[in-house]
C-alpha cells in the first residue's frame, strides 16, 4: 500500500510504499521546533531509493543540533517543509508527516532531543525518548535498514 502527500498548494507531491518506511519519530531539537513553527517535527525516514517525488523542491541548508548538515527541502512557491536529509547519509530522507495526505496510520517509534522539548509540548513518555541524537548503534540499525 502507497502513502502519499503534497506541499499546501498542490506543486510538489510525493509517495512511497508504506512496507519501505524505515521508522517514525518526534524530533524536538531547536532547528526542527524554528523549522516547523511548533515543538517538533515528526518525521518518517524512507529511504530515497523508494520516494518517487513530483515537483521541484528549494533546499536550504543549515548546521543541526548533532553537527550534521541538514538540507531542508520545501515547496518555492507556498513554503511547505516536504522533507529533509543529512548530507552526511543522503540515501535517507525524513519525510514531514504534516505533509502526508493521510496520516492516520502512522505510529511514533521514539522522541529526539527531549532536552529541547518545553513544557507545552512534552514528549510522549509511553514511548522511548533520547535525549539528544539516538545513540551510534540506533543509527547503524536506520543505515542497515535503508538499503
Amino acid at each position: 500500500m502507497n502513502a502519499s502527500g503534497k506541499c499546501h498548494c498542490g506543486e510538489i507531491s510525493y509517495s512511497f510504499k508504506k512496507s519501505k518506511l524505515i521508522s517514525t519519530h518526534h524530533c524536538h531539537c531547536k532547528d526542527c521546533q524554528r523549522s516547523t513553527g511548533s515543538g517538533k517535527a515528526t518525521i518518517l525516514f524512507v529511504p530515497k531509493k523508494y520516494l518517487e517525488l513530483k515537483g521541484d523542491l528549494k533546499f536550504y541548508e543549515l548546521k543541526g543540533s548533532s553537527g550534521s548538515h541538514i538540507q531542508r527541502g520545501f515547496c518555492k512557491n507556498c513554503g511547505s517543509g516536504i522533507l529533509s536529509y543529512a548530507k552526511e547519509i543522503p540515501h535517507i530522507n525524513y519525510i514531514k508527516a504534516g505533509s502526508l495526505d493521510d496520516s492516520s496510520w502512522v505510529k511514533v517509534d521514539s522522541n529526539f532531543f527531549i532536552d529541547s522539548a518545553y513544557d507545552w509540548n512534552k514528549p510522549d513518555s509511553t514511548i522511548k525518548s533520547f535525549n539528544k541524537n539516538p545513540s551510534i548503534i540506533s543509527n547503524i540499525k536506520t543505515l542497515i535498514k535503508s538499503f
